[in-house]
């Protein structure tokens, strides 16, 4: 099967990076396998391909206008829809257009790190502001598109009661945030690889970005269902509702390198009722205790695929970056993302790899733009750089990569540990929140 990153990337089968990537077998055959279960599954269940690839075009197009992926996924959207797959593939691309801006912004609940918030737009469409040709069951997944693609952090249960109420089950959620989260990494390594190989930067849309630099949106997107982040009361809640509020939770202050632990909204797959493959998808059998690895495996083919990428970006010792770096790379996306979970996890294993907790503390206290030294900043800058959007990496990271001795292997480490986690982040926000475990109470 052809391998997606590759063709986006344009890599050569037999090159130079083509070799540098196969360090990370299990890493790359799984991303092409995420690809698959999530785009292309021999059952698609409860989400057609059609919307799978409507919000795929969607989501890349919000993140990565200029990329190769933006006409390949807008082009899988109009082979599928048929006779109107041109129409309605451009009524879902000017939908993007209309509604971009500059990631990620969004509002800190964490009182340690209010003033860091940067409220933005979101996207809520009403009966007047839906785009000709979507039915509104797509048009709410589109909404929620917007959401984890540019402003994760923003995400509160009663978004995912404004798809359940769209018609979208408790399944059908956590495949739909999969697959958002899934595009968010493999733009961030397409655009991170095409950069590697020396292909020019993609010049994106500089209206999106003066408006987003004004804290404005665009007109059109004004015109067209955009509210204002958080704002709205919570009208799609129902007695039967599947998604679940913590009020009295004991929520963290700010991001720390302590242990937390992670409460879903939408009912994990009790561990009694795990059946065979959802026990072999959790890959290790600790993870049955987790509500979180219990609540992805609704999805059990994108789970296993998940686990196994994670795995080998950042166990696989085979060359590359050392663990630490590794980690720093992971922490600085859920420092920017704002995923207080995610940061507290790998932190940690940057502080127990390296031994510098001072220098991993900075990170946390005073965000992705803390001097760390020479080679953590130059990892951190351009994790940063990825996560705010795919095209923001460009030839100055590698450049500062390689004054510190970066390799290619290295680099694309580097470019994965920091993709990755901008499919993690948006699992662990949009779908739970963190909290302070009893023991630390």
């Amino acid at each position: 099967m052809t391998d997606i990153i590759d063709t986006l990337a344009g890599i050569e089968a037999g090159s130079e990076l083509a070799a540098v990537r196969d360090l990370r077998p299990q890493a790359r055959e799984n991303a092409q396998r995420s690809f698959t279960v999530l785009l292309e599954p021999a059952d698609p269940a409860g989400v057609s391909l059609l919307e799978r690839y409507a919000i795929a075009a969607y989501s890349v197009a919000l993140q990565a206008s200029g990329s190769p992926a933006a006409d390949f996924y807008r082009e899988l959207l109009a082979e599928e829809a048929g006779d109107d797959g041109e129409r309605l593939a451009s009524a879902v691309t000017q939908a993007a257009q209309r509604d971009r801006q500059r990631g990620p912004y969004g509002v800190y609940r964490e009182p340690w790190h209010e003033h860091e918030s940067a409220p933005g737009p979101s996207v809520r469409y009403d009966d007047s502001s839906v785009p000709a040709g979507l039915p509104s069951r797509l048009a709410a997944a589109l909404e929620h598109t917007h959401l984890l693609s540019l402003h994760p952090r923003d995400a509160r249960p009663r978004h995912l009661r404004r798809l359940e109420s769209a018609g979208w089950s408790a399944d059908d959620i956590v495949t739909i945030s999969q697959l958002i989260s899934f595009l968010a990494f493999q733009i961030r390594v397409v655009d991170g690889l095409r950069a590697l190989a020396g292909h020019p930067t993609p010049e994106e849309d500089q209206d999106a970005e003066d408006a987003s630099a004004a804290g404005t949106t665009t007109p059109d997107a004004t015109a067209g269902g955009v509210d204002t982040a958080g704002s709205g009361a919570d009208d799609d809640a129902t007695p039967d509702s599947q998604v679940h509020e913590h009020p009295d939770l004991h929520r963290p202050q700010g991001f720390t390198q302590e242990g937390l632990g992670w409460v879903p909204w939408l009912t994990p797959v009790s561990q009694k009722n795990l059946n065979a493959a959802q026990r072999s998808a959790l890959i290790d059998e600790f993870r049955i205790q987790s509500p979180y690895f219990r609540l992805l495996v609704r999805n059990a083919d994108a789970l296993e695929a998940r686990t196994l990428t994670d795995k080998d970006i950042f166990y696989n010792t085979d060359g590359g970056l050392p663990r630490a770096d590794r980690e720093i790379a992971a922490s600085a996306a859920s420092r920017l993302n704002g995923c207080v979970y995610c940061a507290s996890v790998h932190t940690s294993r940057a502080t127990a790899e390296s031994g510098r907790g001072h220098d991993v503390q900075r990170l946390l206290d005073e965000g992705v733009e803390a001097d760390l030294g020479p080679r953590w900043n130059a990892v951190v800058s351009a994790a940063a750089a990825l996560t705010t959007a795919p095209s923001e990496f460009s030839a100055r990271h590698i450049e500062a990569l390689r004054d510190t001795d970066c390799e290619d292997a290295e680099i694309i480490d580097a470019i994965n540990g920091a993709a990755f986690f901008n499919w993690a982040n948006r699992l662990m926000l949009s779908l739970g929140e963190p909290e302070v475990p009893a023991r630390r109470r």
